[in-house]
């Protein structure tokens, strides 16, 4: 599993520049970031509902497993 995530960066920045950052006008991760960050996500009347954080997983895991691979990849085995 190590192995498949460290030499997978390919794959998770295409992933991460296509379905992480769609659509790309504003990118679409980053309101949702924006949204969390901002406090309003979890109370109050513009809550983030259960698509709004389905939303946040879908296009936050291909930023997630890129950012593994390349910190694998930059760690020197000993």
């Amino acid at each position: 599993m190590k192995n498949q995530l460290k030499n997978n960066w390919k794959l998770f920045l295409m992933a991460s520049l296509t379905l992480g950052l769609a659509p790309f006008n504003p990118p679409h991760i980053w309101g949702k970031i924006q949204w969390i960050l901002g406090g309003n996500a979890f109370s109050g009347k513009d809550a983030m509902q259960a698509q709004d954080w389905f939303d946040v997983v879908l296009h936050g895991t291909p930023w997630v497993f890129l950012i593994i691979s390349l910190v694998l990849n930059l760690i020197k085995k000993k």
